[in-house]
């Protein structure tokens, strides 16, 4: 294990500056205490120790949140900027997140626990050139001229318009791109926000704020509430003035979402679990597969919503595939988030820790083997070794629930019958992503077309972009992020006939 004596030695000054001072909700455009005065403890998960405290808002902070919003939305200058000078700011925000890059990537390492090269390389990164995708959206947004078959004579078109006040509840696993995947189609669009973070990364959302703040969007435009799932989170999800709820997370709660958002029909996206499936074929390029698999399940710890936790691997090249990955894993520096040479950190708590330890036991009861891993490390911190599981089958609970650890379940196929593979890929209540690996192009596209997910990868895994709509079928979730579909699901759809 990477440990350096003091990881908090590696703090920039600008980090340091914003641990230490108190923390507020940011309420129509004011930094606010909560009206309970309660607040909430942050953890670095790598040490298990106390970062900061931030609020702990609820149901009354959600209240002025949703109120500071609705005002920005139906009568403050927010409505009355042109589109162009609104794709303006979403681009001003852009440029503010790249001048800040390396604090904004030691601040997620900090407080989720992944390496600082991803933070900076994706996250950030991801999320500055998201923002600028969809500045380029906000005067491009377009209704249609429709020829009726109404035997009058009628001047008929649409108009696309923003959906309203929207609330927006984002994970742990990401906690800045997958705010800014949700806050950037919205505000493109013409919509408002109010965004709670996960309670346990609050602290990306508020260095967020701020730099809405100092980009100049107009007071009420962004509103962060951090603070408890069940308090704030729900409050957000059933209030009655709010136009639209998104969530990301996972699909049990996605549930509740749904639940509470019926009081007033609002609008509901939901972006869920996944327990994705990577087939490996006989005539694959074996260090290619054995990357893209490795990656697959062990990138951000498997703390994601699309890792490929499933594994079917032809039995011509089975043991060679394994010997990779089983090498891949053993090889991963594991550290804290800090540390620039740490290639896996810490899961988010102790509670994801034991969770994950938990499957591995079951998956050893029932018959696996584990091939590498398995155990935690070090006596600090929540850290657990990435794990290879072999001799698995669907009906372990590792190989059908989603475990969001760095657990990979390895099975064989040893026919050349597509329709079995495909069948075994597609026995899940999730659909979010899959891949495979193959030199037949013609097996690639039988085999992509065939696989019940939203994102399919062919000799790659992680197919992300900001340009490519991003979302899952079956229990993995309603609606698409990213893409021209996101703006999309931001607004509404008005018809207009005029009789001539």
């Amino acid at each position: 294990m990477n440990a350096p004596a003091n990881p908090w030695n590696l703090l920039r000054d600008d980090v340091r500056a914003f641990v230490a001072r108190p923390k507020k909700l940011f309420i129509g455009g004011q930094w606010r205490d909560p009206v309970n005065g309660k607040t909430l403890e942050v953890f670095d998960p790598a040490l298990g120790t106390r970062i900061c405290t931030v609020p702990a808002g609820d149901a009354k902070d959600v209240d002025l949140a949703v109120a500071a919003a609705r005002e920005a939305f139906d009568n403050g200058p927010w409505s009355r900027l042109n589109p162009s000078e609104r794709g303006k700011l979403v681009w001003r925000l852009a440029d503010l997140l790249e001048a800040n890059a390396d604090e904004l990537a030691q601040l997620e390492a900090l407080d989720n626990g992944k390496p600082v090269t991803d933070a900076r390389g994706v996250d950030v990164a991801f999320s500055i050139e998201l923002l600028r995708y969809m500045a380029g959206w906000s005067n491009k947004i377009l209704g249609q001229t429709i020829p009726l078959s109404n035997p009058a004579e009628f001047h008929a078109y649409t108009l696309r318009e923003p959906v309203g006040v929207v609330g927006q509840i984002v994970p742990w696993n990401f906690p800045l791109m997958m705010a800014v995947w949700k806050v950037a189609p919205a505000l493109a669009a013409g919509c408002t926000v109010i965004l709670k973070p996960a309670e346990q990364t609050p602290l990306s959302a508020l260095r967020l704020a701020e730099l809405v703040q100092e980009a100049g969007f107009p007071p009420g435009v962004f509103n962060v509430v951090t603070g408890f799932g069940e308090t704030a989170g729900a409050a957000i999800a059933a209030h009655p003035d709010i136009d639209k709820v998104a969530f990301t997370g996972s699909t049990e709660v996605g549930r509740l979402i749904l639940k509470a958002a019926t009081g007033n029909l609002k609008k509901v996206a939901l972006e869920l679990g996944g327990k994705s499936p990577v087939i490996v074929f006989g005539d694959a390029d074996i260090e290619q597969a054995v990357a893209g698999a490795s990656s697959a399940i062990f990138y951000n710890n498997g703390q994601t919503c699309t890792a490929g936790s499933r594994l079917y691997v032809h039995r011509k090249v089975y043991d060679k595939v394994m010997e990779g990955i089983v090498r891949e894993a053993s090889a991963l520096t594991i550290g804290h988030g800090l540390d620039p040479a740490t290639r896996i950190g810490p899961l988010i708590s102790a509670e994801q820790r034991d969770r994950v330890a938990d499957y591995i036991e079951q998956g050893r009861k029932a018959g696996a083997q584990v091939l590498t891993g398995g155990g935690s490390v070090g006596s600090a911190g929540y850290f657990l070794q990435p794990t290879v599981l072999a001799n698995t089958n669907a009906g372990m609970s590792v190989v059908r629930e989603e475990i969001f650890g760095p657990v990979l379940c390895a099975m064989v196929f040893d026919d050349d019958d597509i329709d079995s593979v495909v069948r075994q890929a597609n026995d899940s209540v999730y659909g979010l992503a899959a891949s495979l690996y193959t030199r037949d192009v013609s097996v690639a596209h039988r085999v992509a077309k065939r696989l019940k997910a939203g994102t399919i990868g062919i000799n790659t895994h992680h197919v992300v972009d900001v340009a490519l709509p991003f979302g899952g079928f079956k229990q993995s979730g309603w609606g698409r992020e990213m893409g021209y579909e996101a703006i999309a699901q931001y607004t509404e759809v008005k018809s207009i006939g005029i009789a001539l």
